[in-house]
């Protein structure tokens, strides 16, 4: 099998072999055959993920119209009495350590459970800093036959991108990104395993156009399942909350033009994340629960919880022990940990699948669809749009991600502006001129335009973390002007 290399030219293997990877995906069985779990006994089950990420930035100890790219967490080792940067050993522990908590447990007879998201910008940090042993860790419980069945990596967005305010064909361009740089690191064979796709922070658009291009993104980039915090979506047939959140979802997308598609979803309850995780809540919460009626048959009910996985006292201190004290105690009980591609694998195996699930949108949309006529196309989505915002103070357009008290948009106007600008200078110098996806010159100016489109340069607003954003604003716009003349 064809292997990728993980840089080209000095910058990341990001673009170029998406023929490769189109052919390694497919809808093959790839944790329910080696899957040691007595199904038949399963009455409920739980689910966590642990999302990783820190961002690349100009680096601060040069100025910064000079400062070469490095990872916040270089940075932070680099400075350790600097705030809260005496946490960079921990938080580079935290990446490593489900590589030894998953053979100890395998080792006593267990069955131990993780999903993993790391940001594309993570990875490359850590590969450029030389992190061999973390790296060492996470191969080992990914590609090892004898440990890859208890881990299942979820799909990223290269940069760390909000999907809701992020142009659709930039996003495209992160989650293809990921894809070619998950593979370089870990194998062709490991990316061909991978199901299941998390946005970043969280973020859902809502707005009818933008989510119907998330979902074919993911759908065209072979993901069959997508996790969704519970407030960010509704019922589609009367726009209510959830009725039940512990069973899958069908999440549907309808554009203005009346096209359709579904892609399964798994609900993220909501709660105080890194706490429920590091105290291994959805242990507890899956033990009062039990089977659900689907389609006439009965599955297990599954909690799903993804967290932060260094941020935070707990987190950081409580979560080893926890792990492996609740791994231990559910291994072979009637509600055992999971993953959900093997959850639905076995779903599948009973004959339940998505058409089988209950139909869920995007908050707010129930409001549009109940005065768009369908398929009236993007003016009237827009004229729609306008009256109701002017008619309901509380909608908007602005999706959904961890806390809806969030705006990806509001008050982040000084990094937006120069965000959309390179963005579409980078559409009308490469995209609509079809540049050869493997040039260097390609592969260099997308690297860059994804790491203006971090979260982190708007998560602050203000101050040096939008100075960092705004240069490497700057950094691309030069590229453009310079390489696509």
């Amino acid at each position: 099998m064809t292997e990728l290399a993980q840089y080209m030219d000095g910058v990341p293997n990001i673009s170029g072999a998406e023929k490769i990877l189109r052919k390694s995906r497919n809808n093959q069985q790839v944790f329910l055959p080696k899957s040691r779990i007595n199904w038949d006994n399963v009455r409920s089950a739980y689910a966590i993920a642990l999302h990783m990420h820190q961002p690349v930035i100009p680096n601060p100890d040069k100025p910064l119209d000079q400062a070469e790219e490095i990872s916040n967490l270089k940075n932070m080792m680099d400075h350790p009495n600097s705030g809260d940067n005496h946490n960079a050993q921990v938080f580079r522990q935290c990446y490593k350590r489900m590589g030894d908590f998953i053979p100890e447990l395998i080792a006593e007879g267990k069955e131990p459970r993780v999903m993993l998201d790391y940001s594309g910008t993570l990875l490359h940090g850590m590969l450029k800093m030389g992190l061999n042993d973390v790296f060492d860790n996470l191969r080992k419980i990914t590609c090892d036959p004898n440990y890859r069945q208890c881990t299942e990596w979820l799909g990223s967005a290269w940069g760390h991108p909000v999907a809701p305010s992020t142009p659709v064909q930039d996003y495209r361009l992160h989650v293809n990104a990921w894809l070619h740089f998950f593979a370089a690191v870990f194998g062709i064979e490991a990316v061909s395993r991978i199901r299941g796709f998390s946005p970043s922070e969280m973020a859902l658009p809502n707005h009818p156009d933008v989510f119907y291009e998330f979902v074919k993104t993911l759908k065209d980039a072979g993901y069959r399942w997508v996790i969704v915090q519970e407030h960010t979506v509704e019922h589609v047939e009367n726009g209510r909350g959830l009725e039940y959140a512990h069973r899958p979802h069908k999440l549907a997308a309808k554009n203005s033009r009346g096209e359709i598609l579904t892609i399964t979803a798994i609900i993220k309850t909501q709660g105080s994340d890194t706490k429920l995780i590091g105290q291994m809540q959805p242990y507890y919460e899956a033990k009062g629960l039990d089977r659900i009626k689907l389609d006439g048959k009965y599955v297990p009910s599954l909690v799903t919880q993804i967290s932060d996985g260094e941020n935070g006292g707990v987190m950081m201190n409580e979560f080893p022990g926890k792990y492996r004290d609740v791994i231990r105690e559910s291994s072979g009980t009637q509600t055992p940990a999971v993953n959900v591609t093997e959850y639905l694998e076995y779903l599948e195996s009973m004959g339940v699948n998505e058409d089988n699930f209950p139909a869920i949108q995007p908050i707010m949309q129930h409001f549009i669809w109940e005065k768009f006529e369908d398929g009236a196309g993007p003016e009237r989505l827009n004229e729609v749009i306008d009256k109701l915002g002017k008619e309901n103070h509380r909608f908007h357009m602005e999706g959904g991600s961890w806390t809806n008290n969030i705006s990806w948009v509001r008050g982040y106007e000084n990094i937006l502006k120069p965000m959309e600008q390179v963005s579409a200078e980078f559409n009308r110098k490469i995209l609509a001129k079809g540049i050869d996806t493997s040039e260097h010159r390609y592969r260099n100016a997308l690297y860059h335009l994804m790491l203006t489109q971090t979260s982190c340069f708007r998560y602050w607003g203000e101050g040096q973390w939008a100075d960092y954003g705004r240069e490497l604003c700057r950094r691309t716009a030069k590229i453009l002007e310079h390489d696509f003349q």
